[in-house]
């Protein structure tokens, strides 16, 4: 069965429980279209649960929405441009019930340092990217992101949740004339800290002690059980709604001070001031700019964006398959990375036609869909559903928001991005992975791209350097066992070699050797070359080099190449027995007559 009816089939709740037995043949169409296997057995329960699920991330979405195109360095109605798309797309390609796509923090950033703040850059780098992820998903290219490591992702992670976090500084404190390059901005943060706004300020920190109360009291919720009376339980779902809305609960509160205060006549808050009103205009991305001081062709603006064109679409698939895999292993079920890929740069493709910028799978957002009790994809419907409405009939409303409490929803958001407990685990678990997670880190207050990839080069660093010098387990006695912890590629021969060499002839009285191979389950002809010179070298000495627990891959290709004084045995046993010159064991191929039947099938295949 596809992962995608597994993702709602097994994963739903209790009140989604509903079979999906018709559902166990599914056609390639079903494959790429994986709404064509939940679709026929919708049920009225799961249009339930759909909306509420949908309801409660819409009410989460539009003021991050809000805020997250102030880290973009976008005017705010690009946020909503960009929070609708991939509910729709996602409705029909998306093999996650949970995940929900759109703008989150970490492309925000991205976005902000790759299009210098504007809009035509913004659009066209969404283009671009969704082409790259569809190319990818299309010739099944998601592997590549198995080299980006998790110490990688974490150091990028916590170093943009303190990027960004510390950029909101000067909206939470009410500073202006603040740039955006970190050092700079943190120099001028506390260089201009007397100019801080007491109105700004206040009302920021109000908003973030809200939003920590209500996170806190949804999170320590007890759940519902049947058997509470029905005011009780009424009770708890205001609570909860309450809670789950607390963005879009803080920022209303916050806007209905401002204008309070606007109408007697003093306005202590920077507010985010006028946004376009209505639904973005459907027209194809900028592939030129023209400026006063002339006409920016396409190429020039890909030249502009630079790093961004591979930055941007990988870090969007990486955040955004990371996402789904976490709460399918949490919600028992499978998502298919492939379609995945395709889900998200057909949303990127097609949001910039509506002047989207780039957007992924956000963590947040999702979090909130799962506890909604989402049951498919459709409840980002009813999410998309409320941006649009949102941007045709609120955005007079959104006039009065202050940006102190667009920053405090920010704030609040990133902060579950910086892992604190990462640097210890890894002490514990393996310090090597420290080094890279310590180059991205710091390096990405630098620059995004040489953070990401420093630390990717450190980990394939590590990973080759393992390949290159596998361990190998020594057992000295009567006979010397040799065996490779792990596989065995070219670039590990001549340490191989030099180990067994030093290990058995290096004495003044040469031993026989054992080269225990069961661990190895492939080897190229380099590793065969230099498996014959050291046959070779035991020749010379007079002593005996034998093979055992060899795989079948690696046997055809050892008996293929036909060396000299190439022995085998199947079991340790027989080889030591055979060193030690014991009666009854014999190599497989000390003559024609005892060479096994299944050699010629062997060499034949």
């Amino acid at each position: 069965m596809p992962s995608s009816v597994d993702a709602l089939g097994q994963a739903c709740s209790p009140g989604c429980s509903l079979a999906l037995s018709t559902c166990c043949s599914v056609s390639a169409w079903q494959r790429r279209l994986p709404v064509l296997a939940w679709l026929p057995v919708y049920s009225l329960q799961w249009l339930k649960m759909d909306f509420i699920a949908g309801l409660s991330v819409g009410l989460t979405v539009v003021p991050q929405a809000l805020a997250y195109a102030e880290v973009a360095g976008l005017p705010p109605q690009y946020g909503l441009y960009s929070a609708f798309m991939g509910c729709f797309v996602y409705f029909f390609l998306g093999t996650s019930r949970d995940v929900t796509l759109g703008p989150t923090a970490i492309m925000s950033l991205l976005v902000s340092f790759y299009t210098f703040h504007k809009p035509a850059y913004a659009v066209l780098l969404t283009f671009l990217s969704g082409c790259i992820q569809l190319a990818m998903g299309f010739l099944r290219l998601g592997f590549l992101l198995d080299f980006i490591s998790c110490p990688v992702i974490k150091g990028f992670t916590s170093a943009a949740a303190i990027t960004i976090g510390f950029g909101q500084m000067k909206n939470l404190l009410g500073l202006q004339n603040i740039p955006r390059q970190f050092f700079l901005q943190v120099y001028r943060t506390f260089l201009d800290i007397g100019e801080t706004r007491v109105g700004d300020a206040v009302l920021g920190l109000v908003c973030m002690l809200l939003l920590l109360a209500l996170k806190l009291m949804r999170d320590r919720m007890p759940p519902v059980h049947p058997e509470m009376p029905p005011g009780v339980q009424l009770s708890h779902g205001l609570v909860w709604t309450a809670a789950t809305a607390r963005n879009a609960l803080v920022v209303s509160s916050a806007a209905l001070v401002a204008y309070s205060f606007g109408v007697t006549g003093y306005q202590p808050f920077i507010l985010t001031g006028e946004i376009a009103k209505g639904l973005p205009p459907v027209r194809v991305p900028p592939f030129s700019v023209t400026t006063a001081n002339g006409t920016v062709t396409f190429t020039e603006m890909v030249q502009d964006m630079g790093a961004g064109l591979a930055v941007v679409p990988l870090m969007g698939l990486l955040e955004s398959i990371a996402v789904a895999k976490a709460f399918a292993s949490q919600n028992n079920y499978r998502v298919d990375a492939n379609q995945e890929l395709l889900a998200i740069g057909l949303t990127n493709t097609l949001g910039s036609l509506v002047s989207s910028y780039p957007v992924t799978g956000s963590f947040g957002r999702t979090a909130v869909n799962a506890q909604s009790g989402v049951c498919t994809p459709a409840g980002g419907l009813v999410t998309g559903a409320l941006v649009l409405l949102s941007l045709d009939y609120l955005t007079p409303l959104f006039y009065y928001i202050p940006k102190a409490a667009l920053a405090a929803v920010i704030i609040m958001a990133v902060a579950p991005l910086f892992d604190t407990k990462i640097f210890g685990t890894l002490w514990r678990v393996k310090r090597l992975d420290l080094l890279p997670l310590s180059a991205t880190f710091l390096l990405c207050f630098w620059e995004v791209q040489y953070g990401i990839l420093a630390g990717t080069l450190v980990s394939v660093l590590l990973l080759l350097h393992s390949v290159a010098r596998p361990k190998t387990q020594v057992s000295e006695g009567p006979v010397l066992v040799l065996q490779p912890a792990s596989g065995l590629h070219f670039p590990a021969i001549e340490a191989l070699r030099d180990t067994v060499l030093s290990r058995a002839l290096g004495a003044s009285s040469p031993c026989a050797a054992v080269l225990e191979c069961s661990h190895i389950c492939s080897i190229d002809y380099t590793v065969v070359l230099g498996l014959g010179e050291l046959l070779e070298d035991f020749h010379k000495r007079g002593v005996s080099l034998v093979f055992v627990g060899l795989q079948v891959p690696v046997l055809r290709a050892l008996l293929a190449a036909d060396l000299k004084g190439f022995q085998y045995f199947s079991t340790l046993e027989e080889a030591e027995k055979y060193l030690r010159q014991e009666p009854g064991a014999e190599p497989y191929n000390i003559c024609e007559d005892s060479v096994p039947e299944h050699k010629a099938a062997l060499l034949k295949a």
